[in-house]
């Protein structure tokens, strides 16, 4: 899978998914730190990438609809500390046929994983 990460996901996760065998760039390494979102994700879909983020601007379902997109993961945790929001995805992905994702809206909480996918 090619997969973006935002900057507010911890860098050292890039690692972790590389190993898994995905495609993983962020808009750290791109130079988009401090972008706003519409250039964020613009890079995103532009690349075919699926976006990892906490940014809550990403988390309307009606405006980043299914099918619409490469895909998108808002990540949600009640302590989202780097080393746990970390943990938690590369948990999910370790775990999951995350392959199927793609073109989904993904929220990812501390318990539960939903994945809304295009009708």
């Amino acid at each position: 899978m090619k997969i973006k990460l935002d900057e507010n996901i911890p860098a050292s996760l890039a690692g972790t998914l590389l190993a898994l065998g995905h495609n993983v760039d962020s808009v750290r390494d791109e130079g988009l730190v401090g972008r706003d979102d519409d250039a964020i994700w613009a890079a995103a879909q532009a690349e075919g990438r699926f976006l990892i983020t906490q940014d809550l601007d990403f988390s309307d379902i009606r405006r980043f609809k299914p099918g619409d997109h490469h895909g998108i993961m808002i990540v949600r945790l009640t302590q989202p500390g780097r080393r746990a929001v970390a943990s938690r995805i590369r948990s999910v992905f370790e775990a999951e046929p995350v392959e199927e994702w793609l073109r989904a809206f993904v929220v990812l909480t501390d318990r539960k994983l939903r994945i809304k996918r295009a009708p």
